[in-house]
């Protein structure tokens, strides 16, 4: 059955979003399995940005069916300022072209308020959430608390348990954090009104795409997020709150193990990431400047969603490697390869070093990597613009043999190149 995946092998950021873009061409269904509008995803389509941090990347193909799975966190606000973004720009965002799991968690101000409550109160020990109310309507979730989409079915019955669910989480921001309360029947009301807009696009989202699987569709799985912020596999605790890792798809959109066929995971050249948390081949100075870029251009490393400069530094090899072993991945797409152009020489970390001894796998996880220092391997760069390439002959050897290293290091295939911002700016590799 033709489920394929694509997942974020880093801490996030790694272009998703263009590589959905592409693969959605040939996609039925693409489908979101996981996260929520902490994450973005930026697809270019001629003079035309899409930021999107809840629909699928692949709903800008008009043939493609967008679907919100079980495993991601919903704010309605976001959701449907991001329905209508899309209809702005002439593509149709019906009941027909968008479904949303009934057991899909809601986010609410209440979520967000403490969230920001919590961070506040971890002082300098700040975990670089994004204020989205995120792990707070995951907490819910697990402690069966949480209020899903399902309830949004019957409007005035879920403005009832919005406004529960408000009094209850006022309590935690007054007595624990001595926070400002939120008013109850405002965000009742509020909320009203969005599943009134919102009850016609609710359904079984995990029987939708099996009954598609078994009729020969093709369905794309969408993660947000990247493999080193897993809540289990990441570099907890400085991780998110849902699985972002290829087995989520499944358990994120109610799909079983023999329908996968293609695991995509994407990288790119170098390393990024936003908020805390260790980072071992970080860069500073003139290098960091020129992976980062200043911020004037779109492409340039600043979040998404939250606008902060992103941390830079030299592709991990080691972590790379531990991602291709925990998504069981089948094929690379690098991305940012055009960024490289201009260094004389680029690094790539093969291993660790600490206490004097030498370490080419993670001995216990990416949890604690504070006591290991990189190991470099030294390759020549290059000086030509590659933005205008297509074919994988015209690279410059020199970046020709930065990808072989990559394969030849994670041991997967590189099957997709990006050098540059736009949609057409790839190089396939067969």
């Amino acid at each position: 059955m033709p489920l394929d995946i694509v997942v974020g092998t880093q801490w996030g950021d790694e272009g998703k979003g263009r590589v959905v873009d592409l693969l959605a061409e040939g996609s039925n269904y693409t489908a979101r399995y996981n996260g929520g509008d902490n994450a973005g995803h930026t697809v270019t389509v001629g003079n035309q940005s899409f930021r999107l941090h809840l629909l699928p990347s692949g709903m800008i193909h008009p043939q493609s069916v967008g679907v919100i799975g079980n495993g991601v966190a919903i704010n309605p606000a976001v959701l449907l300022a991001e329905m209508e973004s899309l209809i702005s720009a002439g593509l149709p965002v019906t009941p027909q072209r968008l479904h949303i799991s009934h057991a899909a968690t809601v986010i609410t101000p209440a979520h967000r308020a403490l969230d920001a409550a919590q961070e506040t109160a971890r002082g300098k020990v700040k975990l670089g959430t994004t204020l989205r109310g995120i792990g707070p309507a995951y907490t819910d979730k697990v402690a069966r608390t949480g209020l899903r989409v399902g309830l949004m079915r019957e409007p005035e019955n879920f403005g009832q348990a919005i406004r529960e669910h408000v009094i209850r989480v006022n309590h935690n921001l007054v007595q624990l954090y001595r926070a400002e309360p939120l008013d109850p029947d405002a965000v009742a009301q509020e909320y009203i009104a969005y599943a009134r807009q919102l009850k016609e696009y609710i359904g079984d989202a995990s029987s939708l795409l099996w009954e598609a699987l078994k009729h020969g569709k093709r369905i794309l799985a969408e993660g947000a997020q990247g493999t080193l912020l897993d809540l289990d596999h990441g570099t907890y605790p400085y991780v998110t709150s849902s699985s972002t890792i290829a087995a989520g798809a499944l358990t994120g959109l109610g799909l079983g193990v023999g329908c996968v066929e293609r695991v995509i995971g994407v990288t790119k050249a170098f390393q990024t990431r936003v908020g805390s948390g260790p980072f071992p081949t970080e860069v500073v100075g003139e290098v960091e400047l020129h992976l980062r870029g200043t911020g004037e251009h779109p492409w340039d490393e600043f979040g998404t969603t939250t606008g902060r400069p992103r941390r830079v530094g030299w592709l991990d090899m080691v972590l790379l490697r531990y991602a291709a072993r925990i998504n069981g991945l089948t094929e690379l797409a690098v991305t940012k390869l055009d960024i490289l152009s201009g260094l004389k020489t680029i690094h790539l970390c093969t291993a660790y070093r600490s206490a004097g001894q030498l370490y080419t796998e993670l001995p216990h996880g990416p949890a604690d990597l504070e006591s290991y220092s990189p190991v470099y391997e030294e390759l020549p760069g290059w000086e030509q613009e590659i933005r205008s390439v297509r074919g994988w002959e015209d690279l410059p050897g020199r970046a020709r043999a930065y990808i072989l290293r990559i394969e030849e290091l994670s041991g997967v295939p590189v099957r997709l190149v990006s050098v540059g911002p736009e949609r057409d700016q790839v190089v396939e590799i067969n």
